[in-house]
Formats: structure tokens, C-alpha cells, sequence
């Protein structure tokens, strides 16, 4: 029986059909007209949208707010249990730097962190000599959305640049603050990718723009106290298909410019020596070829996946000479042990890998070669590495959580190799691990491949088919995704669910090899790996197809629509946030900011009539069919330069047009927020808190 009951008629998107032939073949989108063709400047100035888009998507959030009406109640439930689990007024652990130690905390009630430095060996409880930096409460105040970028201080300690983004569309402005006083000065830095590198004079730093397709394209050199306009142009970046940064070494003698896309990085140096020189390249580009670097004194330590190293390896070069040609191997390539990131440190050499699908840290001393490794017991855990603000420092840093375990601070000497407990993450409401139960099993999935999927419950959940599940799953770019601590969750198992983490391919969670099997031509084995992992948690009764809720967002949000249309039976309801499901449309069109760099990752449908073929093969919105679907949530953001909003908003029409069944269509549209929904911490909480009532309304929980 259908927990959604005497709902009003839902929004019939009309039809205008529009027609595209590509390598001779001809389709037909009827809802291509809610994608808006001012949308550049729509995201900078929302009020422009079209009025008959902004009529439909304000249809749909007035027809989702009366299908979860009756669940008012329980929202305000679930948000007052997280933010209960939450310490309002927590602080970071500062971390060293200098003469100061430079940290952030939160306010009873705060939406916003506060950015704060003390005396390098203070007490950072203390509250008399908390010197707040920057308050982000502050900033906020009147702004329907605000996020902050951070701030980073130059050396002498004097300055600090500060970013915000008040629409949602990640265009972020660069202010300069006097960290003394708390002004900021007359500079205003526009259209910035959210971050910028001192020189180490602190007179002037290194800032990326996004041009009007939103794209990292140029690198400036800003004087403070000068126009942007007077602003050096250090390098340009031609092809649209690359993303760019710029960042600087713990020794303030680097700058480095990092060019990558999916699959390949280029480097370029900037000593700070000359900071008008022309930037120094390491390594040019080879398609397939990624490497990146870090500082060791009179070495560039290189992370590289060159000579069919395919879990990377670590080289060395001397800094005065640091191209290819001068490489050498210091860390050899294991198979199947990938290393994720790399640290160096006046003595030590350290990095991060992840091997049996576990993370674990290993540390060189780079005197006399003896490595160790940082790793721990439990079934399924993360592990953070921080590491160090300083060069000169035997002293990292590092955190620790599990399914079942809050997260764990830890200082780490790595010459004694004494592990310091800095701080235990508060749970207020309260919090007994030995309720729970995590667990890592494997799913076979369709060619015999064993697919990891990490479980929690309470250990009175009946384990007998009739526990309600939320099956959770990525599986794109490599990223994966860790078994931690997460406090929100435990709203659902305390209910009786049994939260479940799909770690598809796709990800890294098995070694390079699972990404690779997870994208372009393969990219479908993703989607059978999902519905694998329901097919185990059913057949082991960990839960039932009646039972499960599938969630997942962005390229997770894919992944729920190509299994709604592969498997619509396997699932009671799918939660599909800022889903990226007109994935061939999206990929056709090379003017949208991030499709030239996603070419790799899935295709170039453009050039290829073969990846037109494969991205049209399972492309959510263009594989909709008629069958019954499942109960559907779809969520987006009307700024959301990443997933735009029309995505979803055209597969809710076609889901809607197309369905046999009752279930209910629903769209949310954040009118005032882009790809990562609201900014504040509790707005983003009412958030989640949307999502888990509609999958306990669902799951018939209420």
C-alpha cells in the first residue's frame, strides 16, 4: 500500500519538442525548453530565470510540499535528533603555524564557523586570547545562502585572504584582511575559484578566475592595495577540458600551478625568487599520464602513475632541476596497494594508501629508509591525514572514526612514534557504540567481481528481510567513499534501518583497477554493482527489495536513475540529490562548465559515435520507459553550476509522463542554493532531515 495518499494532480510539464541528429542519428527532447538559455548570467542574478521555468519548478516544490505534508513533524524530529548529536559550540584543535596556532569554532545557534588564531602554545578553550579573524555569522547576516572559502593567512602573519560565495553558483569573491585589526582592505577579487597563494612577502598573492562557462582558465598575480583590473595574467589555460589551481609550498619558495583533468596532470613552477618570471614546466601532459608534487627541502617528492604503475609510485627530483628527465624511484608501485596522497616533512616522508580496501598512513624516515604504517583493527574504518602547517616538524596530524566510533584527533610524533589523543568527537544526546553493529561484506556482482558493502544497524535489528534499508552508493571519479562516523545516520538505524554503504566500482576503494572498471566503456558495471549489492542485502536478509531505499547525488543521482530504469522492482524509493541523469545531452554540450573536463570520464559523445552509442545506452532520462518506478525524490539547485537544475527537473517530467504505476514523482528545487544545498550547518541539516522522512514515509516507518 502506498504511504502517499489524496495527493493533489502533479505538474504536467507541457511539451516542445526539439530535435538533435548526431553521427545520423535523430532524437527528440520534449523538455529541453527548462533548460534556460541565459543561464550564465542566471546564476550570477537568479531573479532573470524565465518565468515559465521558475512557474514549473515552483509547481513541482508546491506538489512535493503537499505529497510530505503529514511529514512535518517527523522533519522537525529528525533535525532536533541531529543537531542533538551535534556540539553547538565546538572548536577545532588549532595547528601550529609559526608564532600562532590557527583554528575555528562554533557558537551556540552559529549557521557559520569562526576563523580564530592564539598564541602558538595557548590554550584554545581560552577564550581571552581567542582572536577571532573572521566571523562567518557575520558575514552572512541578510544572505540567503553564504559559504565561506576559508581564509589563509600569508607568513609574516600579517594579512589574510577570505572568500564567500553568496549565490550558490561557486563564484566566489576575494577579500583581504588586516589580521590585526579585522578590516578588510579596498581589494575585492571577482569571479575567483574560492582560494588564492601568498608570495611570502605578503604584499601580493596568486588568485585562479572562472571564465563566463565557469571554468578555471586564468591564473592572476594580485598587489594588494592595486585594482584587479591592473592584475598580471601568469598563465592561461587554452583547453577548456582542464581544471586548474594554484596553491604554494610549506616553504614558501614554490608556487605550483596544477592543471589536470579526469586522467592526466600538468605542473608548472613559479619560484617565488622572481615573482615575475615566466612559470617553469615539470612534466607536459600525456593523455592517461597523473602525477602530483610536493616540497622536500632540495627535493620535489612525485606522485605518479607513469611506466604501468597503475596505484601510483613516488619519484624524487632535485628542486633546481625537477624535469622528468631527472626522476628517480623512491617508493616502488605494489599492485593493488594505491596511494592516494603524499606528504613530505624535513625528516619524514609520508603518505597515504589504501590496501584491502582499508586505509592506512606509512611513514619514511628519509635518513635511513625504515618505513611504518599508522593502521587499526576494526572491520571498516577511515583514517584522515592532515598532516602539518609547518615543514620543520617531526609532529603530524591525523583522524580516526569507524561506522560505530565518533572521530578521533590524533598528533602523531613520527620520530617516536607516540600518538597523542588531542580530541574525541562529542555526540550531546549521547552515544553508545556497543548499540551498534558495523560490518564489511561482499556482494557478487554480475561477472563474478566481489563488491564491498560496509553495514550498520543496531544489534536488536531483525535480520530476517523486514528491516527497512537505505542502500547508499557513488561510484564515479574515483572517489570513495569511507566508512566513518556519520551521526545523521544513526536517525535511520536507530528507526530499525540497516544503513548500508555500496562501494561500487567506479570509486578507488579496491585499488585504480575499480575506477577504471567504473567509467567510459564500463561505466555500466557501476550500475550492476549497485543492484548487486540489494540483490545480497535481500538474499542474506539484511533487508528486502520491499524495503530498500536507494540514495545517492550528483554522479550518485546517475547512478539511481540508470537503476530505476534497469531494476525499478529492486526498490521501494529512490533518493536522487542534484542527480546528473541528462548525462547525454550534458555531454553533448560543450559550452556547460564542466563537460570538455568530463570528456575523459565518460566520453566524448561529440567526436564518437561509438561513446554517443555507449552515454545513450544508459543515460538516465533517455533510457525512461514505461514500467512502474518506484517512489522518487529528486533535488536540485537553481544556482548549481555542477548538475544544473534543469537535469532533474526534465527527468521528473519525462519519470512523470512515462511511469505505469502510482508511486509518487517528487522534485525539490533550492531556490536559493546551488550544487551542495544550503550553506549553514543546521539549514543543511533541515536538509537531510527532508530526505530521511521521505525514506522512513516510504519504508511505511511513520
Amino acid at each position: 500500500m502506498s504511504a502517499f495518499k489524496n495527493l493533489p494532480t502533479a505538474p504536467v510539464a507541457p511539451k516542445k519538442p526539439l530535435t538533435d541528429t548526431r553521427h545520423g542519428i535523430t532524437r527528440t527532447d520534449d523538455y529541453a525548453w527548462l533548460r534556460a538559455d541565459n543561464w550564465q548570467a542566471m546564476f550570477k542574478d537568479p531573479s532573470i530565470l524565465d518565468p515559465e521555468i521558475r512557474t514549473h519548478l515552483e509547481a513541482e516544490n508546491a506538489y512535493m510540499n503537499a505529497a510530505m505534508a503529514d511529514t512535518k513533524e517527523l522533519q522537525k524530529t529528525l533535525f532536533a535528533e541531529m543537531r542533538g548529536r551535534i556540539k553547538e559550540d565546538d572548536s577545532s584543535v588549532p595547528m601550529k603555524d609559526g608564532a600562532f596556532a590557527y583554528g575555528t569554532f562554533y557558537v551556540t545557534g552559529g549557521e557559520q564557523p569562526r576563523y580564530f588564531r592564539i598564541p602558538r602554545d595557548g590554550n584554545h578553550k581560552d577564550e581571552a586570547i581567542r582572536h577571532v579573524l573572521l566571523n562567518g555569522d557575520k558575514e552572512a547576516e541578510g544572505k540567503a545562502y553564504f559559504r565561506l572559502a576559508g581564509i589563509d593567512h600569508c607568513s609574516d602573519h600579517s594579512r589574510g585572504i577570505w572568500g564567500y560565495d553568496d549565490k550558490g553558483s561557486e563564484y566566489f569573491t576575494l577579500k583581504v584582511r588586516d589580521l590585526s585589526t579585522g578590516e578588510d582592505l579596498p581589494d575585492v577579487i571577482e569571479n575567483t575559484g574560492g582560494g588564492g597563494a601568498w608570495a611570502p612577502d605578503g604584499k601580493s598573492f596568486f588568485y585562479t578566475v572562472l571564465d563566463e562557462n565557469h571554468r578555471p582558465s586564468k591564473i592572476f598575480h594580485h598587489v594588494v592595495g592595486t585594482p584587479q583590473k591592473d592584475d598580471r595574467l601568469v598563465y592561461e589555460e587554452k583547453d577548456p577540458g582542464f581544471f586548474m589551481s594554484v596553491g604554494g609550498s610549506l616553504l614558501d619558495d614554490f608556487i605550483y600551478i596544477d592543471i589536470h583533468d579526469h586522467e592526466t596532470s600538468e605542473y608548472r613552477l613559479l619560484t617565488t625568487n622572481d615573482l615575475t618570471a615566466e612559470p617553469q614546466l615539470v612534466a607536459e601532459r600525456v593523455t592517461g599520464l597523473e602525477y602530483s608534487m610536493t616540497e622536500g627541502g632540495d627535493v620535489f617528492y612525485i606522485l605518479i602513475n607513469a611506466d604501468g604503475a597503475k596505484d601510483f609510485k613516488i619519484m624524487e627530483a632535485p628542486v633546481e632541476a625537477p624535469q622528468k628527465q631527472n626522476w628517480r624511484e623512491v617508493v616502488p608501485h605494489k599492485p593493488g596497494t594505491l596511494i592516494l596522497n603524499h606528504m613530505a616533512y624535513a625528516r619524514h616522508l609520508v603518505w597515504l594508501q589504501r590496501r584491502d580496501g582499508l586505509p592506512e598512513i606509512v611513514i619514511r624516515d628519509r635518513k635511513t629508509g625504515e618505513e611504518h604504517a599508522i593502521a587499526f583493527a576494526e572491520e571498516a574504518y577511515s583514517l584522515g591525514l592532515s598532516g602539518a602547517a609547518e615543514y620543520d616538524t617531526d609532529v603530524i596530524r591525523f583522524s580516526y572514526s569507524s561506522m560505530t566510533t565518533p572521530s578521533q584527533l590524533f598528533d602523531y610524533d613520527m620520530a617516536t612514534r607516540q600518538r597523542t589523543l588531542l580530541k574525541t568527537q562529542e555526540v550531546p544526546s549521547g552515544h553508545n557504540p556497543d548499540d551498534y553493529v558495523t560490518r564489511r561484506v561482499f556482494a557478487p556482482s554480475w561477472d563474478g567481481i566481489e563488491v564491498p558493502v560496509t553495514l550498520l544497524y543496531r544489534k536488536d535489528t531483525p535480520l530476517d528481510g523486514s528491516a527497512p534499508c537505505l542502500l547508499y552508493g557513488y561510484g564515479a571519479y574515483g572517489i570513495t567513499i569511507p566508512a566513518g562516523f556519520n551521526t545523521n545516520c544513526l536517525s535511520l538505524v536507530d528507526r530499525g534501518f540497516v544503513y548500508a554503504i555500496a562501494h561500487i566500482r567506479g570509486g578507488k576503494d579496491k585499488g585504480f583497477q575499480w575506477y577504471e572498471d567504473g567509467k567510459m566503456a564500463k561505466k555500466t558495471n557501476t550500475f550492476k554493482d549497485f543492484i548487486a549489492a540489494a540483490d545480497y542485502l535481500n538474499q542474506e536478509k539484511f533487508t528486502s527489495y520491499a524495503n530498500i531505499i536507494a540514495e545517492g547525488g550528483s554522479a550518485g543521482g546517475m547512478l539511481m536513475g540508470a537503476v530505476a530504469n534497469m531494476a525499478p522492482e529492486k526498490f521501494k524509493g529512490i533518493i536522487a540529490a542534484v542527480p546528473f541523469v541528462d548525462v547525454l545531452n550534458t555531454m553533448l554540450d560543450d559550452t556547460l562548465p564542466l563537460t570538455p573536463p568530463e570528456w575523459p570520464e565518460w566520453g566524448n559523445p561529440i567526436e564518437s559515435a561509438e561513446f554517443y552509442n555507449i552515454i545513450a545506452g544508459y543515460s538516465p532520462y533517455d533510457k525512461v520507459e514505461a514500467k512502474p518506478y518506484p517512489a522518487i525524490l529528486a533535488l536540485g539547485g537553481l544556482t548549481d553550476p555542477r548538475v544544473t537544475y534543469w537535469e532533474p527537473a526534465k527527468w521528473v517530467a519525462k519519470l512523470r509522463e512515462k511511469t505505469t504505476g502510482s508511486a509518487p514523482i517528487l522534485m525539490k528545487t533550492n531556490m536559493d542554493a546551488g550544487h551542495a544545498g544550503a550553506s549553514g550547518r543546521f539549514q543543511r541539516l533541515e536538509e537531510i532531515a527532508f530526505e530521511y522522512a521521505f525514506a522512513i514515509k516510504v519504508a511505511g516507518k511513520m
